[in-house]
């Protein structure tokens, strides 16, 4: 009796859990057009027990590989590795995109239940000794095996990303790797969960409308819906996230409100409070170099630039050196531009940090006659995306179909299928383009799914776009301006890299590339938006839907190396301070704001300009996945004005230059090493003269 008892109860915890995954939608088969996740069928109580099936079944799988009877063969081992672990990485992708686009406390704690299971998961693959065995057989024979590139890629990132990942160290020290990556994952979660609480934390509340004086209508609009929806009726908000910030800075005559904002800006996550970043970020570091060492590295920019385009910290430097001292000599030049007339208006006070974006303004209207919000009418929201995407129609013949019948997990999302010049099916975008509470700041692209080939099929992406853009009121649409404009180029390069893709392994596809190849495609986006054939045949005035006239596209062209300098210097100075705190090979340093300072004296960095990011809120190095790597923008712009040059030599929509820009760099992903790629379009090397011409800076 006993044993039935225990039979029946078998067999009913059975069915329950075959109930739980009929009922969870992440675990079954998505019954969607073109593979899209079933938005509105995914709750916040179903990913952890997504996750840890997606671990189970992972783990199945290389149980699978490790006990295969047979030897080693690149099929056997290393594409079933590749295939392994689908599930999860499909609720991965999905959790991980909709944690930083919709995120709520709910999900926030699933991020910190979820990370130190999944350190430990990815440990307990990287650091097992029967899997590395057959990985080492395979690649100890790579020579005679006949690979092809792609093949032969993968094979390397494998191998080589097991070694860096623990392999070869001895159980005690694979112990505390994996303790280390543990307390890594939780504390860049928690870093970059505080830089967002701190973000929606800040208000600006102006209640008198004088101290709305010099903002641009639009400005004002927007910053009343935004008191309205933060309970604050019949008052003005702003907030620091840059679409509130920048034109506040920009335009507001209130010196000491632009103070403000500027400071509480540059302070977040330096508070001294539950929010603060420095301790967190010191503990960053120091565990960062100790794995480094672990590894065999004298520090963590050694580790990360191994396997990318720069290859050492040197590498990196001397790109940086060679911007710097001209970039900082020009910025002083427009430093003394500003002051001149802050002392020409009997002023009495020395130019500041916050005022730098005021002054910049007035130069520009002196100098060029140009003010940035004379183009804003003309850059509707709506026509500036059907400008990116008439670029990407006359280059490869894409076409964009709005699709109202597919899923997505917010009212502001709009989802395109991508259809190539002869009508197949390329690939699913979703653009999300307003800010919100629960969205983190910045922009960005990432895919809900991944190409690969398998078994004949060519699987398409679901690709995504986020930002922070100006918001439409009641009474405007949404009127963006140059920056934002061409921050949607950027990112749709990003999403052309993924829905162009095509290659055999999901591991290379789309932006599967070295950090510092990553940003061409999207940086060389950029230099359409503003050509004047393209302006003209997106920038229409929101109201009467004339273009814009060729007399501001001219003020706009005269004034596009202004202020190259300020911009130059802030970004270079973040590159230098990422740099600083990965170089370091003792993690020694007790006051992170006094390492940050000697940086910046180091540099020479004037005080009236700061570090684009401060190291208490830099989420790209201790949060996201640029530490080493914030560099890799600069690099980046290196071969985009180079690569962009083939185009204005051959003609802007060159079709042969266009294909082979597709073939050679969209298509490929990370099959080849990114020069090798790089040179296979250009004809040769890439040279950084374009950029310092490009940014005035020759």
């Amino acid at each position: 009796m006993k044993i039935f008892f225990n039979t029946l109860l078998i067999i009913i915890m059975t069915l329950n859990f075959i109930g739980c995954q009929q009922e969870n939608p992440l675990i079954k088969d998505f019954d969607t057009p073109f593979g899209m996740p079933p938005f509105e069928k995914i709750k916040v109580e179903h990913f952890m027990p997504a996750i840890k099936e997606g671990i189970n079944q992972h783990k199945a799988e290389i149980d699978a590989i490790i006990n295969n009877s047979e030897a080693p063969t690149f099929d056997n081992t290393i594409v079933a590795l590749e295939r392994a672990g689908s599930l999860l990485n499909r609720v991965n992708m999905i959790f991980g995109n909709l944690n930083a686009a919709l995120t709520n406390d709910e999900m926030q704690n699933v991020a910190v239940e979820s990370s130190p299971i999944l350190s430990a998961h990815g440990d307990d693959i990287s650091m097992n000794a029967k899997l590395f065995e057959r990985i080492k057989a395979v690649y100890d024979m790579k020579e005679t095996l006949g690979l092809n590139p792609e093949e032969t890629m993968l094979l390397e990132k494998t191998y080589k990303g097991f070694v860096r990942s623990g392999a070869n160290l001895n159980e005690e020290d694979k112990s505390r790797l994996r303790k280390v990556n543990e307390e890594l994952a939780l504390l860049s979660l928690k870093f970059g969960e505080n830089v967002l609480k701190e973000t929606n934390k800040f208000e600006l509340v102006i209640e008198n409308e004088e101290d709305l004086n010099g903002l641009p209508e639009g400005v004002i609009a927007a910053a009343s819906e935004t008191a309205t929806a933060r309970g604050h009726e019949g008052k003005w908000v702003f907030t620091v996230s840059k679409p509130s910030m920048l034109p506040f800075l920009a335009y507001s005559s209130k010196r000491e409100l632009r103070e403000k904002i500027y400071k509480a800006y540059t302070n977040q996550g330096n508070n001294n409070d539950e929010l603060d970043n420095k301790e967190t970020l010191l503990k960053i570091v120091k565990l960062r170099i100790e794995r480094a060492h672990l590894l065999g590295y004298e520090s963590h920019a050694a580790f990360t630039l191994e396997n990318r385009m720069a290859k050492t910290p040197e590498a990196v430097f001397n790109l940086l050196d060679m911007i710097w001292d001209p970039a900082l000599k020009v910025a002083k030049k427009e430093m003394m531009e500003m002051q001149a007339i802050i002392d020409q208006e009997g002023g009495g006070f020395k130019l500041a940090a916050w005022d730098w974006w005021y002054y910049a303004e007035k130069v520009k209207k002196i100098k060029y006659d140009f003010d940035e919000e004379e183009v804003r009418p003309y850059l509707k929201l709506e026509n500036v995306i059907n400008g990116v995407f008439e670029v990407a129609t006359k280059l490869w013949g894409l076409k964009f179909e709005e699709r109202t019948d597919l899923p997505k997990y917010h009212p502001d999302v709009k989802v395109f299928e991508i259809k190539d010049a002869n009508d197949e099916h390329l690939a699913i975008l979703l653009t999300d383009y307003f800010p919100r509470d629960s969205k983190r700041g910045g922009a960005w692209m990432d895919n809900f799914s991944g190409q690969y080939i398998v078994d004949g099929k060519n699987v398409r992406p679901v690709i995504y776009n986020c930002g922070n853009f100006t918001k439409p009121t009641a009474d405007m649409p949404s009127l963006i301006n140059i920056d934002e404009a061409l921050t949607l180029f950027h990112e749709f390069g990003h999403a052309l890299h993924g829905m162009l893709s095509n290659v055999t392994y999901e591991s290379l596809s789309g932006a599967n590339v070295q950090w510092d190849f990553v940003e061409l495609p999207s940086q060389i986006m950029e230099n359409w938006a503003m050509k004047p054939e393209v302006l003209k045949s997106y920038a229409l005035h929101y109201e009467t839907g004339e273009p814009i006239p060729d007399s501001l596209i001219e003020k706009m062209d005269n004034a596009g190396k202004f202020n190259q300098g300020f911009g130059t210097v802030e970004f270079i100075a973040a590159a230098y301070l990422d740099m600083a705190w990965h170089t370091l090979k003792e993690g020694n340093v007790e006051d992170a704001l006094a390492f940050e300072n000697g940086v910046a004296e180091k540099l020479g960095l004037i005080p009236e300009i700061a570090f684009r990011y401060r190291s208490t809120y830099y989420n790209h190095i201790f949060s996201g996945g640029y530490s080493s790597g914030y560099y890799s923008y600069i690099w980046a712009e290196v071969l985009d004005k180079d690569a962009f040059e083939a185009f204005t030599e051959n003609g802007l929509f060159d079709q042969a230059t266009a294909t082979s820009f597709r073939k050679n760099i969209l298509e490929r992903g990370g099959t080849e090493d990114g020069m090798t790629l790089y040179k296979r379009f250009r004809g040769r090397e890439p040279r950084v003269e374009p950029l310092l011409k490009g940014r005035g800076l020759l």
